[in-house]
């Protein structure tokens, strides 16, 4: 991949901070979960970390960063809703393991990242249960977020799923559509070893979980198949179908959609950086179900990806 190089310019800093996160190169361990939720920030480090020395709060960006139980250092951020909030923190994710603040240049060495989002999603498929973990394997982003970050595609799959995807939304969409032949799908691929660590760590807590692919769609209402608003939807039935595409994928369906998988894969996997997503289905809209406590299974998937998180840097 042809390397961008730094201007450090484009890059606000205050008082040797990021802007957004408001954080300082240190207060952001190298190792990290990422929520759509802030509330869900402190819910999980309640639940997991002990020692907490970052906890900051910036434009709705809450981190939080102390130890696990197994003295771990582990940051816990947000995302934001969606791949354009994403976009601005991964940048300074990154930025604050790789930029030297007082030089004002990417650093020659710097730690590897791994990262993982804990989520809520939608279901795909009709015999995947409430309340299942599902372990990204590939995303497919249907936002247009990650087509102005010009990375190589990760592999075969990936192209198969772009075409998959493509074709399939473009028999969606309706011949009068104003939009016909302007969603451009695009693949990526989680870290093998996140994705390895995460099933380990799912089978070690004996979770009911699948491994698949995700939908990221880039809004919740209309771009999901929920028709809320008077004006007709672009891909009306999105959802469904999904859920009847084959992938082209040996023993891996399209299982999820949510929000945010894709742009992470594909912004992290060209960079070195280990990424994938773990996040509990807690509704099945064709079939009117939804999933009253799934703190429970918020929980459960923080308590896998931490776990993978301890294997991902015993293995570094």
């Amino acid at each position: 991949m042809r390397e961008q190089p730094f201007h450090l310019p484009d890059l606000p800093i205050m008082n040797h901070k990021v802007y957004h996160l408001n954080l300082s190169p240190g207060e952001l361990a190298p190792d990290i979960l990422i929520v759509g939720d802030p509330n869900r920030v402190s819910f999980i480090a309640e639940n997991f970390l002990r020692g907490v020395d970052i906890n900051k709060e910036h434009r709705g960006l809450r981190t939080i960063t102390g130890y696990t139980d197994w003295g771990q250092r582990v940051s816990i951020t947000t995302s934001g809703m969606g791949t354009p909030s994403l976009e601005i923190v991964l940048n300074e994710v990154v930025a604050l393991h790789e930029i030297d603040f007082y030089e004002g240049k990417r650093k020659e060495e710097f730690p590897t990242i791994n990262i993982i989002r804990v989520g809520t999603s939608g279901g795909l498929q009709p015999d995947t249960e409430l309340g299942t973990l599902v372990i990204t394997e590939y995303s497919v982003g249907l936002d247009n977020t990650g087509l102005f970050y010009d990375a190589p595609i990760p592999d075969e799959n990936c192209q198969k799923l772009e075409k998959v995807v493509k074709d399939v939304i473009e028999g969606a969409i309706p011949e009068s559509s104003r939009f016909k032949g302007k969603i451009e799908p695009y693949a990526s691929k989680a870290h093998p070893a996140v994705v390895k660590a995460l099933i380990e760590s799912a089978q070690e807590n004996t979770a009911n979980f699948k491994s698949g692919i995700t939908v990221s769609n880039s809004g919740f209402f209309a771009n999901q198949g929920r028709s809320v608003s008077r004006i007709p939807l672009t891909v009306p039935d999105i959802d469904v179908h999904l859920s009847r595409a084959e992938s082209g994928l040996k023993d891996l369906r399209f299982e999820n959609m949510e929000m945010e998988a894709s742009f992470l894969l594909h912004f992290m996997f060209p960079l070195g950086h280990r990424a994938g997503a773990i996040c509990p289905i807690i509704d099945k809209r064709p079939e009117e179900k939804f999933l009253i406590n799934y703190q429970e299974k918020i929980i459960e998937a923080a308590k896998v990806a931490l776990q993978a998180l301890r294997r991902l840097r015993e293995w570094t």
